[in-house]
Parts: C-alpha cells; structure tokens; sequence
C-alpha cells in the first residue's frame, strides 16, 4: 500500500477545484500497475465527485449543488454559519475509488476528479490519497 497526501487551498465559498493531476502523480509514484486508487478528503464541509472539465458543466454543476440546501435557519448556523456546506457534503461524500489497470487509473474519458469546495475559502484542504496494489501483480 501506498499513502500519499495533496494539500489544496479554495478561493471561492463554492468551488471546483480539479485535483486530477495530483492524483496521477502520486499513482505515478507508487509504480503501482494493479489494484484500486481511494481518494478522501477528511473534512464535514467539502467532498469528491468525477466529472468533466468544461466551464458549462462546472457551473451547471455548482447551481444545483448550491440548490441541495437552500438558505434557511438551520440549526447548525447558531454555531459557525455553515450548515448547508455540512449537508450538501453528506450528500455528495467524502471519497471515490478507482480502479488501477496497467498503471493507470479506470475511468471514463471525460472524467476528471474534483475536489468540491462548499466552505471556502480554504488555505488549506487535505486530499488522502491511497494506494492498494495487487501484490501478485506487483512482481
């Protein structure tokens, strides 16, 4: 197994923030050839999704995540104000898992991995990556 950690920082309260490039460093490192990619962020106020980079979709993309909890009283908000990124968060979750064949990771041709930022901005966002390899394969 191999660990690995992205450090990200937001500028916007909501954001996407297209980690794709790091992710396949660290996959690149690990010299990995087969097994399974697991990608988490350890924070209740952002998430992870797959999709495409093109502006359009981002956006599109952004206004329904923002229309998953609309501006209400929520309870959290008595505390620090943030309740719709905690929300919006659970709903979206905290990792996503690829396949790894052949040294590269499984997925669809425009799928970019995002980190989604619902609370920034953030000097600093935590990405885990980790690596678990086939050990049969590995030899």
């Amino acid at each position: 197994m191999s660990d690995f950690l992205i450090n990200i920082s937001s500028s916007k309260k909501y954001q996407l923030i297209n980690i794709t490039g790091q992710v396949l460093d660290c996959l690149k490192k690990s010299k990995t050839k087969e097994g399974f990619l697991i990608v988490f962020v350890p924070h209740s106020t952002c998430a992870l999704i797959a999709n495409e980079d093109e502006e359009g979709v981002k956006e599109d993309i952004l206004e329904r995540i923002k229309a998953l909890a609309p501006d209400k009283n929520y309870q959290h908000n008595r505390i620090d104000n943030n309740a719709q990124a905690h929300i919006i968060a659970s709903i979206l979750g905290p990792s996503l898992t690829f396949p790894i064949k052949n040294g590269e990771i499984v997925r669809g041709t425009w799928q970019d991995i995002f980190l989604v930022e619902l609370d920034g901005p953030r000097s600093l966002r935590k990405v885990v990556v980790k690596i678990i390899y086939n050990l049969t394969a590995q030899i």
